[in-house]
């Protein structure tokens, strides 16, 4: 490494005419300039160049010399320039690792972004396991829940709450649950029990006026039909096969349309909070600009979809 910074030196001196020159534009003493040069001549065995009081003049060895040593710093240069335009102008792939429940809302939230930027390319991986960052060379992932410690970086993007569900024929043959007993006695879709199901968290709030108590209930419950995917128990649950919990951002075309209606409006279920959505980065600072501007994107879309919750 010192051989390329003497050399860099030495191709300043020649681009600035002098040591005192160079020495200036380095930040460097001219005496540190001159023993850096001579270092040079002394680990190559060649004179580079004749000093004198008035001027510099290179020998043939070290025209020769200067030509490389100029092509070098200004490779470094475009290197640097490469960098910089990395971090200011979005370009290259983004790799993004989305669950299946999210992958819908990745086209809207980014669409915008690529249609700024042609140079940019996408690439998409849909899984609701947990993609390893670094092995799959991931620059945002999006995830859900609480996340385990790790050395990633995780941005809040806001969260969804839980609403229990049911299609219009399911109620009109069964009726809407009004009760924590028509609620254990209704017939459930859910996720298996190894995955989700230690029972229903559901919170009351207090009848008595003004009152701001919550009672706190966990119902046992045993789904009926279980699926380790949330679409398809979304899928199930506008074919009638059942009540189901939901997210909030997930439910809302098909509360819109009147597929679905959701069940016991006052009461709050799931973990107090909801369940957090991040987008999880390999690191914090200096994120390229095609990371930057995506996460931008992503908060400003997520603000306006229904659904999504945020602390303000």
């Amino acid at each position: 490494m010192d051989d390329f910074k003497r050399m860099a030196i030495f191709a300043t001196v020649v681009q600035q005419g002098s040591m005192s020159a160079a020495a200036r534009t380095l930040g460097m003493t001219p005496s540190a300039v001159s023993q850096q040069v001579r270092q040079l001549e002394r680990d190559g065995g060649v004179t580079l160049m004749h000093r004198t009081t008035r001027q510099l003049t290179l020998t043939d060895a070290g025209q020769r010399f200067y030509a490389e040593c100029a092509r070098m710093v200004d490779a470094a240069s475009n290197a640097r320039a490469e960098l910089q335009a990395e971090l200011q102008k979005p370009s290259g792939e983004l790799r993004i690792s989305s669950t299946v429940g999210f992958a819908r809302h990745i086209a809207p939230a980014l669409g915008p972004l690529l249609a700024a930027y042609p140079q940019l390319r996408m690439q998409l991986l849909v899984d609701d396991a947990q993609i390893d960052l670094t092995s799959a060379r991931i620059d945002l992932a999006i995830r859900y829940g609480n996340l385990p410690d790790s050395q990633w970086v995780a941005r809040p993007l806001g969260a969804m709450h839980w609403w229990p569900c049911a299609s219009p024929q399911w109620i009109e043959a069964h009726g809407e649950p009004a009760s924590l007993q028509d609620l254990l006695t209704a017939s459930w879709l859910g996720l298996p029990a190894s995955i989700e199901f230690q029972g229903l968290q559901v919170r009351i709030p207090s009848p008595r006026p003004g009152s701001r108590a919550v009672d706190e209930h966990v119902l046992p419950l045993a789904p009926r039909i279980a699926s380790n995917n949330q679409l398809a128990l979304l899928q199930m649950c506008e074919a009638g096969l059942g009540i189901a919990l939901l997210g909030s951002m997930d439910v809302q075309d098909a509360l819109s349309a009147g597929r679905l209606v959701r069940l016991c409006r006052h009461w709050d279920f799931g973990r107090a909070g909801g369940l957090p959505i991040w987008a999880v980065t390999a690191q914090r600072n200096m994120q390229p600009a095609k990371v930057r501007l995506a996460l931008a994107h992503l908060s400003q879309y997520l603000n306006d979809v229904p659904g999504v919750f945020h602390n303000r």
